[in-house]
């Protein structure tokens, strides 16, 4: 998958250049690559093949879907990865594998990176990435609190730790409950000196990576402790909710659902995610594809990673 992660960079860079008309130093800033990487992609491409006369997709890189995606829901930029089945295991996996290609390229000196920990596609996406050489980041700073059931907290700030180890620089973690059992414990835990110093890092973060959940938990947020009751989800299925992203929800039109809930969670706010300069989604599936939908509309995200099943029906 190495091979194809790259080509699937050769080919977008390639078409950038040769066909949207855009000049190598735009591209790298678009890209959040250097001009070097975009020169030597550019030449790479004729290498390979990619540019003849037009720019040729190699097999596994779906151009028209990606490009479909970036126009429909007015993206940065739309990864979609081949996939065999359309089954969430298998789906997490080619996501995982292209997300963590794509850190690895185009992480950027003194970057402090946002994680939103609890996301099964994100721990793929860990799993996969290489050990960078030299440091480049700065923090990465764990978004959503992670406490529950200690039989699953690796999915929460062991990942964050896990994913400042690779990249080589400080964790910044979030070590209270996710989700707080009323409002006053809530305010309780985070005027915690050193959980307020990591909240205060939320408007510094240059880059967030998020998964994107359907109203429905997933089964590792229903191990974890950090969840609504079923009449708390009725009540945010009655309100409009259709998905959220670090638990904070949204409607089907990308509007975010307000609640007393939402009072409990122990995370950064949707409107702050807007805010970031880089949000890269990571989600797929046919039970998340609503939720994606209106992830989309909230204008949150920059970069949407996905599967070609989950994409077609995206741009149905």
């Amino acid at each position: 998958m190495t091979r194809v992660n790259e080509l699937r960079l050769i080919a977008r860079i390639a078409q950038m250049y040769h066909m949207e008309h855009m000049r190598q130093g735009q591209i790298a800033e678009h890209l959040h690559l250097s001009q070097a990487t975009v020169s030597r992609m550019l030449k790479r491409a004729e290498k390979e093949g990619i540019v003849r006369t037009t720019v040729i997709a190699p097999t596994g890189i779906f151009a028209d879907l990606e490009g479909a995606l970036r126009h429909r829901f007015d993206l940065k930029e739309a990864i979609v990865v081949d996939c065999t089945e359309d089954r969430d295991g298998a789906i997490m996996a080619r996501i995982g594998e292209a997300a963590a290609h794509f850190l690895e390229i185009t992480l950027k000196q003194d970057e402090i990176i946002g994680v939103s920990s609890w996301s099964e596609t994100i721990l793929r996406m860990v799993d996969n990435i290489h050990p960078l050489k030299g440091t480049k980041a700065k923090y990465v700073v764990q978004m959503l609190g992670g406490m529950g059931d200690p039989s699953v907290q690796t999915h929460a700030t062991q990942l964050t730790t896990r994913l400042a180890r690779l990249t080589g620089v400080e964790p910044r973690l979030l070590p209270v409950q996710g989700l707080a059992t009323s409002r006053e414990a809530k305010l309780m835990m985070i005027s915690d000196p050193f959980i307020r110093e990591t909240i205060d890092l939320f408007s510094h973060i240059t880059v967030a990576i998020v998964g994107i959940g359907a109203v429905e938990p997933s089964s590792l947020l229903a191990r974890s402790g950090n969840i609504f009751s079923q009449h708390e989800l009725a009540a945010l299925s009655e309100a409009g909710a259709v998905g959220d992203m670090a638990l904070r929800f949204f409607n089907k039109d990308g509007r975010p659902v307000k609640t007393s809930l939402d009072e409990r969670v122990i995370g950064m706010e949707l409107e702050d995610l807007a805010d970031i300069p880089r949000v890269i989604a990571l989600a797929g599936g046919a039970s998340k594809t609503l939720a994606i939908m209106g992830a989309l509309r909230t204008g949150a995200v920059d970069v949407l990673m996905t599967d070609k099943f989950t994409a077609a029906r995206l741009t149905a």
